[in-house]
């Protein structure tokens, strides 16, 4: 269920379920939910209600089961005025959307030019920011060391970073350890696998050895994908392939000059290399991981304890853009807005058949695939616990791990459980959940046993 969806729905799931993503009580619903959101996230207070109510339902009835045969037997009226005696939804809410003083209204936040940043790039354009009394300056940045760097030295407020890079800075993997906090996730889905069109004949995985692959970053949901994909498919990532941190933006021009074979890399670079002739989509990631996170929303942990209030509404506005990017209807204005060269600097028409799922994928075909990439902000603790096993089982990590001590550090509760703390509320006590990957299950509790139940591993 998307953080957005109406927890008064006996018919919707909270938790997972029945659908590819988990999120549905079938496919065929999971189909239908990409192209209309309920009518109960239509107006901005409806949207906050909705966020604040599906924490308090989370807390409450952490097995779906149990909610919907309340919700069924008592009604949703009912549901909500009972709730209600014990949590009270309305002053919640009006926390949540109002917020306090602002200490800091002027910010810069970074930004790498790929559709992933969507919410923080729209939210400046579209009024997102301004709206909720900030000044916010979108900076497009070189690449994924630099936007680090640039937020670590405090030249960025906060910042577009993979969701892995927030657990790496903690953990001080690749840089010195700070405290760092991931309060949003951008985008789910939205990556491929994208081959040089002179391998339209080597679809088999198998045949890849010897190819030379890009990823955006060593710390990015796309390395790890990209190495389990190879895996299940025998073949050894460090042994039989070369694989070579390039920045997303640089991409399809090292395919078109022959230094790279393929790339799994953000779009709109997957799309872009179909639309310059040079690619193909050779799978997308949603087909590997349905629903996987990729990049978020980053901040020290000191910018928000610092300035809690700016920090707040901040949040509130990518809250409000993820929300507006949610929605299938409005993501061909979304491409008009984010097109020009001060952000991502795409054709419009490229922009369009990511954002709204019907593309060409360079092997002659019109796909439709509209969750191709989808916006939910809820930052589950279990992505980060699946992304340490990947970090530990390429030896980006070593050692004894506190999976979920680390987890609950860096990826925050939803941005409403936050503020129901400040309010005195109880925030949702679920916070991870199993998933499937490439058809195997992931249980959050038991890391080291997944950890250790796979083959091609980097030897310790």
């Amino acid at each position: 269920m998307s953080t957005f969806d109406n927890p008064f729905d006996p018919n919707r799931r909270l938790h997972a379920g029945g659908c590819s993503c988990g999120q549905h009580l079938s496919e065929a619903e999971h189909q239908a939910a990409q192209l209309q959101i309920q009518s109960a996230v239509e107006s901005e207070q409806k949207r906050y209600e909705g966020v604040v109510a599906s924490a308090v339902m989370r807390a409450m009835f952490p097995r779906d089961v149990a909610r919907r045969a309340f919700l069924k037997s008592v009604g949703a009226a009912t549901a909500v005025a009972a709730v209600s005696q014990f949590f009270p939804l309305k002053t919640a809410t009006e926390v949540f959307a109002q917020g306090g003083p602002l200490e800091k209204k002027d910010l810069k936040v970074g930004f790498i030019p790929i559709t992933c940043a969507t919410p923080i790039i729209m939210a400046a354009p579209m009024g997102f920011y301004s709206k909720n009394g900030l000044n916010v300056e979108v900076i497009k940045t070189a690449g994924w060391a630099v936007i680090r760097d640039k937020t670590i030295n405090k030249e960025y407020d906060a910042a577009h970073m993979l969701s892995p890079m927030p657990l790496a800075i903690t953990m001080g993997a690749g840089s010195n350890p700070i405290p760092y906090t991931m309060p949003a996730v951008e985008n789910i889905n939205g990556q491929a696998i994208t081959l040089s069109v002179k391998h339209k004949d080597k679809r088999d995985p198998k045949s890849w050895k010897g190819f030379k692959f890009a990823v955006p970053f060593d710390y990015s949901m796309h390395n790890y994908l990209l190495r389990y994909y190879l895996a299940e498919h025998g073949i050894d990532p460090d042994v039989d392939v070369q694989i070579r941190a390039v920045p997303p933006p640089e991409m399809v021009a090292n395919l078109r000059a022959d230094n790279i074979d393929g790339f799994l890399g953000p779009d709109p670079m997957n799309q872009r290399a179909v639309f310059d002739g040079a690619g193909f989509i050779h799978i997308l990631t949603k087909d590997i991981w349905e629903g996987h996170p990729c990049c978020a929303l980053a901040a020290s942990k000191e910018f928000i304890t610092a300035m809690p209030n700016t920090y707040g509404a901040l949040l509130k506005s990518i809250i409000e853009a993820t929300a507006f990017a949610h929605k299938a209807e409005n993501r061909k204005q979304i491409a008009e807005a984010i097109a020009p060269a001060n952000y991502l600097n795409q054709p419009q028409i490229v922009l369009e058949q990511i954002l709204t799922g019907t593309f060409a994928d360079g092997l002659g075909n019109i796909v439709t695939q509209p969750n191709r990439v989808d916006f939910d902000p809820f930052p589950w603790q279990s992505f980060a616990i699946w992304i340490m096993t990947q970090m530990k089982r390429w030896g980006q990590i070593k050692g004894d791990i506190d999976y979920a001590g680390i987890a609950s550090q860096v990826y925050l509760a939803t941005d409403a459980a936050k503020l129901m703390k400040e309010a005195g509320l109880t925030p949702p006590t679920t916070t991870t959940k199993s998933f499937s990957v490439m058809g195997k299950t992931f249980d959050p509790a038991k890391p080291e046993e997944y950890l250790a139940s796979f083959k091609i591993r980097k030897a310790s």
